[in-house]
């Protein structure tokens, strides 16, 4: 940080910057979306896009069963793609919970799977080494005082039959902040609790933020929370609801998140492996690891994190594309993951031929495209200690040009790489270099 930003930080900007610093670290978590919506298996706002009336809905409550529901192997599969903690929806905007609250009777424990799968999911993971986040959705489509007819999402928007039925709002409020006491109270240690999310008028004190916020950290003093309440995450002063960190969806920011003194903040890019959030048995888009490795070095170089989605299908397993994708970043991850955990944005332009990351007196450069010729590392000459790849350590010769006496050039013979989708070449510095 410069002095100019020195001057700029806040106690709020410390206190959120010690708070995260695990999350900095970690770099790479798994996104679960999973519930009844899997038997349709047409996506997780099923109920909003195709306008189903809760009587339509039930028949998936009755058949919800996940027979081969091993949240072990889930687990198992996060850690070896090298991931360090996961979010799964304890509550979606269909109002059914995952786990067995005490305030509703619309949960998994009265569905044939007769159980709490939330705490199974926590109990795995916690096992594998992972930290541990819940998701819980501010929206309820099936509580009886969350609106309806003038909602604009709602399934039964503009449904003349609901047009005079009255609700107390506030109602929904206590329900609401009783079933996040509720998951911050029964399940442990939780790392993150993961609200979505804000739209029109609905936000902010709207749902009572600043006061479950101040509930939620009582229960849970380390515990993160995202930015989907509605307050302003990038102020000066943000309100107490405003997060810990930036939740972009379904895009990597192009200069990562910075706040309005331009100080950096953490943030994590939701992505999906497909279209769909929840399983989508007709969608067969899926991504390659070649597209996930270069989104997450994307985001690590822009100061950020990548939490990516798995929808496991309603008999409780994820769908074998989406576990062969994480075996093959896993494999990557394994033999490169020091340019991952803990790494950062350098404050050297980015390359053409790829990215930097960067952790302490190392730079790490991501390979993409090897080009013609020499790879200039511009401004680099005389500043690079040694060069190694860093999958394999082998060393790799460091030239000088010239014609171009300020840069550092990569030497490689023929005319690929040794690893398409992102070979990484660990740049050693001088202390100089490292102090910047």
């Amino acid at each position: 940080m410069s002095q100019a930003q020195a001057a700029h930080t806040t106690q709020e900007y410390m206190e959120r910057a010690e708070r995260t610093r695990w999350f900095a670290e970690a770099r790479f978590g798994m996104f679960i979306h999973w519930g009844v919506y899997a038997i349709p298996a047409r996506g997780e706002w099923v109920r909003s896009t195709e306008r189903q009336r809760a009587e339509d809905y039930q028949s998936y409550l009755e058949a919800f069963d996940p027979v081969h529901y091993r949240p072990r192997e889930w687990a198992k599969a996060a850690r070896d793609a090298g991931m360090k903690y996961a979010v799964m929806t304890a509550k979606h905007h269909d109002g059914f919970c995952m786990f067995d609250s005490r305030l509703t009777n619309y949960k998994v424990t009265n569905t044939p799977a007769g159980r709490d799968l939330l705490r199974e999911y926590v109990e795995a993971f916690r096992a594998e080494g992972l930290r541990v986040g819940l998701y819980y959705s501010l929206l309820d489509w099936h509580h009886e005082d969350y609106p309806a007819y003038g909602d604009s999402i709602h399934p039964l928007r503009g449904d003349e039959a609901c047009r005079d039925r009255s609700h107390e709002f506030s109602n929904y409020v206590a329900y609401m902040h009783g079933q996040v006491e509720e998951l911050l109270t029964h399940y442990g240690k939780i790392d993150i609790i993961w609200f979505d999310f804000s739209y029109d008028d609905m936000r902010g004190e709207v749902w009572g933020a600043t006061e479950l916020v101040r509930k939620a950290r009582a229960f849970q003093p380390d515990i993160l929370i995202d930015d989907r309440l509605g307050g302003n995450i990038r102020a000066r002063h943000p309100e107490p609801y405003a997060g810990d960190f930036a939740s972009p969806e379904q895009i990597i920011p192009p200069e990562g998140v910075l706040n309005e003194d331009g100080l950096p903040l953490p943030w994590e890019a939701c992505i999906t492996l497909n279209n769909h959030w929840g399983y989508c048995a007709a969608d067969r888009d899926y991504k390659s690891a070649k597209q996930v490795i270069r989104a997450l070095i994307e985001c690590v170089g822009k100061g950020g994190n990548l939490l990516l989605n798995v929808g496991p299908d309603a008999k409780g397993e994820i769908p074998e594309p989406s576990l062969r994708l994480l075996e093959e970043v896993g494999t990557w991850m394994r033999r490169n993951g020091a340019s991952v955990y803990g790494c950062g944005r350098s404050d050297l332009p980015k390359p053409q031929w790829g990215w930097y990351t960067k952790h302490g007196s190392r730079l790490y450069a991501h390979l993409y495209d090897r080009g013609i010729g020499l790879i200039n590392l511009r401004g680099l000459n005389g500043r690079i200690v040694r060069a190694r790849m860093l999958d394999d350590g082998s060393e790799v010769k460091v030239r000088a040009h010239r014609d171009y006496p300020e840069d550092a050039f990569l030497s490689y013979d023929g005319g690929g790489l040794p690893d398409e989708r992102d070979t990484v070449v660990v740049l050693e510095l001088d202390d100089a270099e490292a102090a910047k």
